[in-house]
């Protein structure tokens, strides 16, 4: 496990601490799971541009059209 130092504003600190007290965790545990989730939603974010991008590409699109072709043959087969 690493070691990371950082900053935050005061506000933002005071609702960290108060939610650790509440929740009798540590705050390093909030922020981790906080991290974990927002690193999620970015990979996420990423995941829907790429297929918004490669829903506007024709060349794509063709090939996942026939790829279903073919799928909806094995299926009725």
């Amino acid at each position: 496990m690493k070691t990371f130092t950082s900053t935050l504003p005061d506000s933002l600190f005071s609702r960290l601490d108060e939610m650790a007290g509440k929740l009798a965790v540590p705050k390093n545990k909030i922020i981790e799971k906080a991290l974990q989730i927002y690193l999620d939603q970015l990979t996420r974010a990423e995941y829907v541009r790429s297929y918004k991008k490669a829903g506007e590409d024709a060349e794509i699109m063709l090939i996942a059209e026939e790829g279903m072709e073919d799928y909806m043959k094995q299926l009725e087969s």
